[in-house]
């Protein structure tokens, strides 16, 4: 980043300006410095995580609900994963301020990004088709600042950066003649989803008296009849309104409306009469910052639709996938007290989202990423959970820092197909996951002889090599053609009490890196939820398949030098960095597990 001041606002230069710092934005953020661009991370609040945060304290949903084990793995990985994996880890209390701590820590940590906490985008400075410059005021220090970058990327959820720049964009649901949905209006509306305010509330264990206050609203049992609220430790998503209203314009209405409706439904549980075991729960915590569903989405040169996401169409340029259900809510939200609250059809296969939806249309380096995606409102209504949205960020992330370190600019970067094809494996090679696509790289495993000290059925340890790092080829799964069946791993005998896999070469080798790909229970959900039922479905902490403790072991010359004894493992992928030369053989020995009576391997990867 350089910096010089002209005049009122500061001038700062990056290649790659990422305006947003949810979910999204930091896993673009952490994606594009880790790649070796030069990033600037602008977030209007105090803390990152946008609905996750601890201001709004959503789950973050995505494709799991659909898993099942060691055949549908559905579950994002690479950054999002680290992410979950590290805050099962750390916060067994399950504070939301931790998980803020998470993301504040990762952006701290990588030396090629700078984060700009409480600094809003407010303008930009435009030279013809391009973004020259973004304006951005951080009422805090007082410090107003113009940021210049070579591409700019708006994971801000509602497209500010975008929306000043002028970028083409569309609001509300379209028509089903539009792009020929079947699941969408028959007229075009402004309608939109609502916004959200969520509370925690906990068992005090003695009587809690609750007094509304005067202008909160009131409810009955059959106001709420297609709401449940019979637990109370967690807020409701359903407490929904603003969906017939401009949720940008019209947020402030939007928050007070539904501060009225909270402390309505806590007045109906506390005091009505219909839920008396209630007596000695208090409210803990409520929101004042509404979790906002839906806002502004830009066109790119691609509009992902139903039709996409149901055929599961194979983008040559995929750069992340989804596969929560297409959840469409009425706009009138709470208030259409005789409509469930959901309608929540799942597509038949996890689908890829294309790098074309992430390139605006008219505006020649801006790139876009979240909720804000070139999506109609249907494709839109399952793309926009938090999980898919980071791993969409972790795509735009990568392929930006592939271009501007190419010096390629992004108009003719997402057209180039060589470079898309880098930033696709660069993304395998990280750990995420791309449907129909393996990591091409040559990999000195695969040209090893394989053996392991015992080997489960259909967990045969030559499968450490097969290039597949999940299994999805079961219900709900990938379009059978996009994968093979099997479960893609090494799997020991339960039996086996001192697990061993190794790698042979007849003639030796040299290993600058050794990379390993644990399971990690992918078929599971992983997210950080003050829900009980939601947290009972988990395993909140190591995953029991991950092994928890091992040796790597490499001889050359007849000498056998440990490279690595690795201690209290939580992590899917792990990288050692080694200097070895006339390798003939590589061993990994497993001392524990997370808890599973036996080792699992996902794949072995050695450069």
């Amino acid at each position: 980043m350089n910096q010089s001041n002209h005049g009122s606002r500061t001038a700062l230069r990056t290649q790659v300006f990422i305006a947003g710092g949810g979910m999204t934005g930091v896993a673009a953020a952490l994606a594009a410095a880790r790649n070796g661009a030069s990033v600037i991370l602008c977030q209007d609040r105090p803390v990152l995580g946008g609905n996750a945060s601890s201001e709004i304290r959503m789950h973050i949903c995505g494709a799991s609900p659909r898993g099942k084990e060691l055949q549908t793995e559905a579950r994002e990985s690479g950054i999002m994963e680290e992410i979950a994996l590290e805050c099962a880890v750390r916060n067994p209390q399950r504070s939301a301020s931790m998980l803020d701590l998470i993301l504040y820590e990762k952006c701290r940590a990588e030396p090629n990004l700078t984060l700009m906490l409480n600094t809003t985008v407010v303008g930009v400075k435009m030279d013809g088709d391009r973004i020259a410059a973004a304006y951005a005021n951080r009422e805090s220090t007082e410090d107003h600042f113009e940021i210049e970058a070579d591409i700019f990327a708006d994971c801000t959820g509602d497209g500010r950066l975008g929306f000043e720049a002028g970028a083409r964009h569309t609001t509300g649901r379209e028509a089903a003649e539009e792009f020929g949905e079947a699941a969408a209006e028959t007229i075009r509306d402004a309608y939109r989803l609502g916004s959200s305010l969520l509370f925690t509330a906990k068992n005090m264990g003695r009587p809690m008296p609750f007094a509304a206050p005067p202008w909160a609203r009131k409810f009955t049992e059959d106001d709420l009849k297609f709401r449940g609220h019979r637990s109370w430790e967690y807020g409701y998503w359903w407490i929904e309104f603003g969906g017939m209203l401009d949720t940008i314009k019209d947020n402030e209405a939007i928050r007070d409306e539904l501060l009225s409706i909270l402390m309505g439904i806590w007045d109906h549980i506390k005091n009505s009469g219909e839920h008396p075991e209630s007596e000695n729960w208090a409210l803990d915590w409520f929101g004042f910052l509404p979790g906002k569903r839906e806002s502004r989405r830009f066109i790119g040169h691609h509009v992902l639709t139903q039709n996409d996401l149901e055929q599961a169409v194979d983008f040559d340029d995929v750069i992340a996938y989804g596969g929560w259900s297409m959840d469409t809510h009425p706009p009138g939200g709470i208030d259409a007290k005789d409509t469930k609250p959901c309608n929540q059809p799942f597509t038949p296969y996890m689908y890829g989202v294309p790098l074309r939806s992430l390139v605006s249309a008219n505006i020649a380096n801006l790139m876009f990423a979240g909720r804000n995606l070139s999506a109609t409102h249907i494709a839109f209504s399952s793309t926009r959970v938090m999980a898919t949205c980071a791993v969409i960020g972790e795509g735009l992330g990568t392929f930006a820092a592939t271009a501007v370190t190419r010096g390629k600019p992004l108009q003719e970067a997402w057209r180039d197909r060589e470079l898309v094809q880098l930033a696709q494996q660069q993304l395998l090679r990280q750990g995420a996951y791309l449907p129909g696509r393996l990591l091409a790289d040559r990999n000195l495993a695969a040209e090893a002889q394989i053996t392991a000290s015992s080997e489960q059925e259909g967990g045969a340890a030559s499968q450490v090599v097969d290039r597949h790092t999940r299994t999805v080829h079961g219900p709900r799964g990938v379009r059978p053609d996009l994968t093979e069946p099997g479960l893609h791993r090494w799997m020991s005998a339960p039996t086996d009490e001192q697990p061993w896999l190794e790698l042979r070469w007849n003639e030796p080798v040299a290993l600058r890196t050794i990379t390993l790909v644990l399971d990690t229970g992918l078929h599971r959900q992983l997210m950080l939820s003050h829900q009980d039922s939601v947290y009972a479905r988990q395993v909140w902490g190591p995953q029991p398949e991950t092994l928890k403790e091992f040796k790597l072991l490499a001889e050359s010359g007849g000498t056998v030098t440990e490279v690595a004894h690795i201690r209290n493992n939580y992590q899917r992928q792990l990288e050692f960095e080694v200097a070895l030369t006339d390798v003939s053989r590589l061993r990994l020995e497993v001392m524990a597990t997370n808890g599973l009576d036996h080792a699992r391997i996902i794949e072995i990867r050695c450069e």
